[in-house]
């Protein structure tokens, strides 16, 4: 077969195949009493399988090396182009997330472009002094786009930057950081789920409330925690059994003491915050720690139910519990 049909039905163009031929890949068999090519079936698949191989990627000396090298084994190869593909595939989609920020940023002309550039760049800075003031001023001028913030504000663990972070998520208006940062709520990483509950905490609306409610189920203690603390502070009564843990434990006792003293100040909450309470005083594994924990929590709840568990905490035990009791009693009577 001639190389003018060769080209036809391999698709390979006339030009490649003189190429393939110069590196010493395929050889046409013979020649015509003109002195043309010609090429045999068995210089056809050569052709077929040269052609194979660079679909996958490899290069015209690597094919050689695989189609004429008897000793040559395709699994190292194998496994240098399945990285070098991956490499390849997470360029691309940084790239492309790099565009669509810029496109989500919808910016005017090519110095907004640069702008928008230049802080997500920043936000993506060794130092966290360069990362924090990129968060500062994302609201400032060309706002970096919800998703660089969100994706930021997760990954973040310099408290001064996050915090920052934190403070640009809350400025950003209804941008989809709620469902964004709800996210951040699925990640494997307690951590990751954590610091996206602290940034729903400083959003408003119901929808991050919503999905503070969702982190009231987190498997993660310290999770759990961060979402009642916002919880309680925005009103909602399914934080306290869980704010009664954290005072228990002695995990930031004193905020979910105050979160309490203010769910307290509804009448439809008060008495299931007391009852709580003293069902935990109840307990035989509550320690002496513990007891006086709940004894100052006790302090900010109306009602009498409170008060009768302070008559009794006055008597308790140990001492350090029983004059701690003995004092909020002497304060609420003052007051």
């Amino acid at each position: 077969m001639l190389i003018g049909e060769v080209a036809r039905r391999s698709g390979v163009s006339a030009r490649m195949l003189r190429h393939y031929e110069s590196l010493g890949l395929v050889r046409p068999s013979g020649r015509t009493g003109s002195g043309y090519r010609e090429y045999s079936a068995k210089d056809i698949r050569r052709i077929f399988h040269i052609e194979s191989l660079r679909s996958l990627g490899l290069s015209l000396r690597e094919i050689g090396r695989a189609l004429d090298d008897p000793g040559f084994t395709p699994s190292a190869l194998v496994g240098d182009l399945i990285r070098q593909t991956r490499d390849r595939i997470a360029a691309e989609t940084e790239l492309l997330t790099r565009l669509s920020r810029i496109d989500a940023a919808d910016p005017t002309d090519w110095e907004d472009v640069l702008q928008v550039v230049a802080l997500l760049q920043a936000l993506g800075s060794p130092s966290s002094d360069t990362r924090q003031r990129a968060a500062l001023s994302s609201v400032d001028g060309v706002p970096v786009p919800v998703e660089a913030l969100v994706e930021a504000a997760l990954s973040e663990t310099e408290p001064n930057v996050a915090g920052a972070l934190r403070w640009a998520l809350a400025q950003s208006g209804d941008g989809g950081g709620p469902a964004l940062l709800a996210k951040g709520l699925d990640s494997p990483v307690a951590a990751v789920r954590k610091r996206a509950v602290q940034s729903l905490a400083e959003m408003p609306g119901g929808e991050a409330t919503a999905h503070l409610r969702d982190a009231l189920m987190d498997p993660d203690v310290g999770v759990r925690g961060y979402a009642a603390l916002a919880l309680g502070t925005r009103g909602v009564a399914e934080a306290v059994p869980t704010l009664i843990d954290l005072i228990v434990a002695g995990r930031n006792d004193t905020d979910a003491a105050d979160a309490l003293s203010k769910l307290a100040s509804d009448t439809a909450t008060v008495d299931q915050i007391a009852t709580g309470l003293v069902d935990r005083l109840s307990h035989d594994t509550t320690e002496t720690p513990a007891r006086g924990r709940l004894a100052q929590a006790l302090a900010g709840i109306p009602g009498t139910t409170a008060s009768r568990a302070l008559v009794e905490l006055s008597h308790d035990e140990d001492r350090a519990v029983a004059l701690t009791a003995a004092y909020l009693l002497q304060l609420r009577d003052t007051r």
